[in-house]
């Protein structure tokens, strides 16, 4: 058996493994994960590594490979926690050891620390004063400026001297010659946190909450840790029961993790986190710099830092004794990653409580089918938040209007009647509302009414989207160019946008509403470092009476003023190639619905739509997700979908369509082979339920979009209901492929849906 180890942990050297034998008194010792005592160099001087891989083929002469030393005797530190999670991600998601490396490891540690210096007086108050005098005497200004402001303090900071009192090096460089005064230095960790907030104590819990709180303390006190789902309304202060979970398992010296599924929610969520429990908190975002992320992930392994929140990646926070994982919003897409391995972080971080003894906690209003299911049938434990956390606060009171009724009356405009007529009150008695639309842009595409092609991205199978200064961008590959005046298929002059985005929305209620004070909040105006944190503090003060908003305004947020939310294209969501597009539809819907009325002022929710009958619209306008639930589980059941059964997208991606044709083709043929090559080992009992171990196989089809910055694509589904099945399935079609011909021209992800 050999070992591959990493001896360097960082980010940028996990593609650097050398190898070792492990010899057999170690075998069953040395796992993935664990830190062990090597031999490196020409002098074989003992340096600790961490083993990445195990395997019992050589790379090179089996002669020349030295055997591992000895297992640390420190054993399992957080490193090699992580290490074991990226080999289950491997193994689980597929992908190389370094990708999932990667993804684990994201901080590059060799950072330069960000340093401050300051000057500290030597001499008593007194002396200082006499050497002040002096340099007075010789008309030393610059000496005298800086001996005068140390009379007062006992050091000032270095940036001070040089900005404010105007020294430089050379004035400074003689006084510490004669031990006047000291030039020193400290590292400063950067934090990213908003300080001088006030701190809060614990809020008074309603029963519900309290319920939930005392069941879960119970239960960890007995030593259960185990995944549990809490279930609440919109508004039923699920935060507040976090915040007492959390106060619970920093009393027992362990750490937490918070997940959050957007970069938006950060504002407010970290502020509410900050003011219960002070620095204790600390956050961590793809925003970030690098200094600053590296700086997070020290403060977390000093253990100055006991509670990390953010997005997926927050989950990899280096703590050595993780006592609670909380996925907010468990619900969202956000948690799952776009780019090889394809992890899911609910999924992820109940593999890493179970490795460290830790509980999971899930929230929602809106659960996944995923996690509600199994929070039914009882493989993880449900609490349930069914009134809303402040007595005054009512669910919003919900109006569907039908928008082609509202054409059929002769308005053609975004808003309708309902709408404009309750915007105009809110405005009128100074309160606030939300405008939801899910798209940004301008207009959604430019389209001839002559021949009736849209512009599409040259590069990618989609059509460009129109922004404002008549720019057409692609969302895919960045591709832009400017909007032309005549056809380009028939060089006809009627050419024009379709569609209406979030820029084309603020374009109207401004015209609308000339005197309100209007926000836009989606991709385009957020790009920069801390655009989210600019806007919702703006809004949050009441600065602004519209936000106009993609997703991102829908989830979490709490503002008490806000008492009319719009959803300006209830069934875009709808349309889109995904099976889950109802349950998508009615969460946004549902959250969107959950921003009005939070506080003492009734809340109105006005639903605009061409479907008022589908069941994802009705379902979300009466906030009733049980009866969704129901209804979606049918379709689910009919149509073979998660989380009835267990669904593999194997996607392929190559530059020539021929080559990709024969990869897809062998994949498909690969798959069953796998399967018959499973059934030809199946024990006589097995064979019994043969019913429960057919495969799927579904295409291969083109991808949804095709071609994406000339690259072709195409999908292959593979649907069983064992999971361990399709694991075994992408093993062998891996196995397979690295010996194919097309290996290096085709790139290939598997998806678990």
């Amino acid at each position: 058996m050999y070992a591959n180890i990493i001896i360097d942990i960082s980010h940028e050297m996990v593609d650097r493994t050398f190898q070792y034998r492990v010899p057999p008194e170690m075998e069953g010792k040395v796992l993935v994960g664990t830190q062990v005592h090597i031999p490196f160099g020409a002098g074989n001087h003992l340096r600790k590594g961490y083993v990445v891989d195990l395997t019992e083929k050589a790379e090179f002469d089996p002669r020349k490979i030295k055997d591992v030393a000895g297992v640390a005797v420190d054993g399992v530190t957080a490193q090699s926690r992580l290490i074991q999670v990226a080999w289950w991600l491997k193994e689980r998601y597929g992908s190389t050891m370094n990708q999932a490396l990667k993804t684990v490891l994201p901080v590059k540690q060799k950072v330069k620390q960000k340093e401050a210096r300051f000057i500290r007086r030597l001499l008593s108050k007194e002396d200082i004063r006499r050497e002040a005098q002096e340099a007075a005497r010789k008309h030393y200004g610059a000496r005298e400026r800086l001996l005068r402001a140390l009379e007062d303090a006992e050091e000032i900071p270095y940036q001070v001297a040089v900005n404010q009192m105007n020294l430089t090096m050379a004035s400074i460089k003689p006084m510490v010659e004669k031990g006047m005064i000291a030039l020193e230095k400290e590292t400063v960790m950067r934090n990213p946190l908003i300080r001088g907030s006030l701190k809060s104590g614990a809020v008074e819990l309603n029963p519900g909450q309290r319920a939930a709180v005392d069941e879960f303390v119970s239960r960890y006190d007995k030593g259960i840790r185990e995944t549990a789902l809490l279930y609440g309304v919109t508004g039923s202060g699920k935060t507040e029961v976090y915040m007492e979970m959390i106060a619970h398992i920093l009393e027992a010296g362990r750490q937490v993790i918070v997940l959050i599924p957007e970069i938006a929610l950060t504002y407010q969520t970290v502020l509410r986190f900050y003011k219960r429990f002070g620095s204790l908190v600390s956050i961590i975002n793809s925003r970030m710099s690098a200094g600053e992320r590296y700086d997070q992930f020290e403060r977390a392994k000093s253990g100055e830092v006991k509670i990390m929140i953010g997005p997926r990646s927050a989950l990899f926070t280096p703590f050595s004794d993780v006592g609670l994982i909380i996925v907010d919003e468990e619900h969202e897409t956000a948690y799952k990653s776009e780019i090889s391995p394809r992890y899911h972080a609910r999924e992820t971080a109940v593999y890493l409580a179970q490795m460290s003894g830790a509980c999971v906690v899930l929230g929602s209003a809106t659960p996944s089918l995923e996690a509600y299911s199994k929070a039914l049938c009882g493989q993880w434990k449900l609490y349930r938040l069914e009134q809303r956390a402040k007595k005054d606060s009512r669910m919003a009171k919900v109006h569907v209007i039908d928008l082609r009724e509202e054409l059929k009356e002769g308005n053609k405009s975004i808003f309708s009647r309902k709408l404009c007529k309750a915007m105009e009150e809110r405005l009128e008695a100074g309160q606030q509302i939300m405008l939801f639309m899910n798209r940004r842009g301008y207009a959604s595409f430019v389209s001839c009414r002559s021949c009736g092609e849209a512009v599409k991205c040259p590069h990618c199978d989609v059509t460009l989207t129109l922004h404002f200064g008549q720019k057409l961008v692609c969302h895919y590959c960045g591709h832009e160019a400017k909007a032309p005046d005549r056809c380009p298929q028939c060089g006809s002059p009627y050419i024009a946008g379709f569609g209406t985005g979030t820029q084309k929305v603020e374009e109207m209620t401004k015209k609308m509403f000339p005197k309100a004070r209007v926000l836009r909040m989606d991709m385009d105006t957020t790009s920069k470092k801390g655009g989210h944190e600019e806007i919702l503090s703006v809004f949050s003060e009441g600065k602004a009476d519209i936000l106009i908003g993609t997703q991102m305004i829908v989830k979490g947020h709490d503002f008490p003023r806000v008492t009319l939310v719009g959803v300006l294209a209830a069934d875009l969501s709808l349309y889109t190639s995904d099976f889950r597009c109802g349950e998508r539809t009615f969460q946004l819907l549902t959250q969107a619905a959950g921003r009005a009325g939070r506080d003492e002022l009734a809340g109105e929710v006005v639903i605009q739509t061409y479907n008022p009958e589908h069941y994802s619209i009705a379902c979300a306008a009466r906030q009733d997700y049980e009866s969704f639930y129901r209804q979606e589980m049918v379709y689910r059941e009919l149509l073979h979908y998660p989380p009835v059964v267990q669904l593999l997208a194997v996607m392929a991606f190559c530059r020539s369509e021929e080559t990709l044709e024969a990869a897809m083709e062998a994949l498909s043929r690969w798959a069953g082979e796998g399967m018959h090559e499973r059934g030809g080992r199946r024990e006589e009992a097995d064979r019994a339920e043969k019913g429960s171990w057919e495969l799927e196989i579904i295409g291969p089809a083109q991808a949804p979009i095709y071609k994406v910055n000339d690259i072709y694509r195409k999908i292959l589904y593979l649907k069983h209901e064992n999971y361990d099945i399709l694991i075994k399935l992408k093993n062998y079609m891996e196995e397979q492929s690295r010996q194919a011909p097309w290996h290096q021209q085709v790139m290939i992800q598997y998806d678990f849906a």
